[in-house]
């Protein structure tokens, strides 16, 4: 076995190689790249109801149908693309959450312009400062947290669409404005910001 391979991680993340991948790489990773938090909040609307496995499987595909995640692009969209999307077999073929994409791009440009970044409207929701959780086991992990509930409020009064609280809290997690690695995981305290 290979290093990485021995070492332990989050329980959701084990026996799984894209799941792995993702969670040794990216999870939890604190950013304030626009673009970056953008595709997240088109893959994490994307992914209601659904598992995060299934999205994550797709992601390549979704990249390819939004742009690259490019805001300014994906808020341009009209009844072409959104027939293009529909017909997309790569990707999830909800039509409310396609719409809701592309409502998104809009109202993010918007918070782009109002804040000067996506992110610095969105760290603000948690003082500016990355929250650690102390995660012992699956079961200690929240639904929801407060930061998230406000979030997501904001988030809807701005216009945007399908990012409800438990929907913005995956986000925090999985930009890193949340730290729920669990406590033996080998990555909780690599990712401390």
């Amino acid at each position: 076995m290979s290093e990485t391979q021995n070492k332990q991680r989050c329980t959701w993340a084990q026996g799984d190689a894209l799941m792995q991948t993702y969670h040794d790489n990216e999870w939890g990773v604190p950013t304030r790249d626009d673009r970056k938090l953008f595709e997240f909040l088109v893959l994490e609307s994307a992914q209601a109801g659904l598992s995060w496995r299934l999205i994550l499987s797709r992601r390549e595909n979704y990249r390819k149908a939004f742009a690259n995640f490019d805001p300014e692009v994906v808020a341009k969209f009209g009844d072409k693309e959104v027939q293009r999307l529909m017909d997309d077999v790569g990707i999830i073929r909800n039509k409310a959450k396609i719409m809701a994409a592309i409502n998104n791009a809009r109202c993010f440009l918007e918070v782009q312009k109002e804040f000067g970044s996506f992110a610095g409207y969105s760290w603000q929701f948690i003082g500016n400062r990355q929250i650690h959780h102390t995660i012992k086991d699956a079961k200690d992990l929240p639904v929801k947290i407060k930061e998230a509930e406000d979030f997501a409020k904001d988030l809807k009064k701005r216009g945007f669409k399908f990012l409800g609280a438990i929907t913005i809290y995956a986000h925090l997690q999985a930009v890193g404005m949340v730290n729920d690695h669990m406590e033996k995981c080998f990555r909780r305290n690599e990712i401390f910001s």
